[in-house]
């Protein structure tokens, strides 16, 4: 098997991955897929098992790739975490957008015309980003309205300090130069970090963490 081969076979797999947790009900949560949304956009909203209108968590996307635009909300990684909050009472959206900054306005402005006709309580929204797309989420908190989300979880990724060598591998970081001042003050955060990862002669690689940060 060639290299690309098995870079393709490795990227399917993870592609494939759902998250370990498995709640009962959880496959037959609605879901309404392709809504729209701006010019040309979609998203999917997985309905919670509530009664309407629910507090939603919004995942949030910030790859500049469109290798990523289309595809990261079809991840087995979002379409289960998307039922497993729709199970648990939370509405879950993932979008598809072209410019992960000015898409991620459109569709907000979009849920707060409409969240009540989607079952939506705009008082009640929440953010969700992983990796690489962490910077893009810090971004939308530091350019919203301090009242615009009660929580944020942010998961294993690059908060303000993403290097230059990064960006090479399609992580954006539209926050940069920003001081944490800038974050909504009394906002909720949840912010978890798994394993230590730092970009060497072009490559992502994992090294030693200091001690208690991992």
């Amino acid at each position: 098997m060639s290299t690309d081969e098995d870079r393709a076979r490795r990227a399917a797999e993870v592609f494939r991955k759902t998250a370990v947790l498995e709640l009962p009900g959880m496959e037959s949560v609605e879901v309404k897929a392709e809504e729209s949304y701006g010019e040309g956009g979609t998203f999917d909203l997985y309905r919670a098992a509530a009664s309407a209108p629910a507090p939603t968590v919004l995942f949030v996307y910030g790859f500049p790739d469109p290798r990523f635009a289309q595809g990261l909300r079809k991840m087995g990684a979002y379409t289960s975490w998307g039922r497993l909050l729709a199970i648990s009472g939370l509405n879950a959206i993932a979008y598809s957008y072209r410019d992960p900054v000015a898409d991620l306005a459109a569709l907000l402005s979009h849920l707060r015309q409409n969240g009540g006709a989607l079952g939506i309580s705009i008082s009640r929204l929440g953010i969700w980003a992983a990796s690489g797309n962490v910077p893009a989420a810090l971004h939308l908190l530091m350019s919203q309205p301090p009242d615009a989300f009660r929580a944020a979880a942010l998961l294993y990724g690059y908060m303000l300090d993403v290097p230059q060598a990064a960006e090479q591998f399609g992580i954006g970081a539209p926050a940069r130069g920003r001081p944490i001042e800038d974050l909504p003050p009394t906002l909720p955060l949840l912010v978890v970090r798994a394993g230590c990862l730092e970009v060497f002669n072009g490559t992502l690689t994992r090294s030693p963490c200091p001690t208690g940060t991992e």
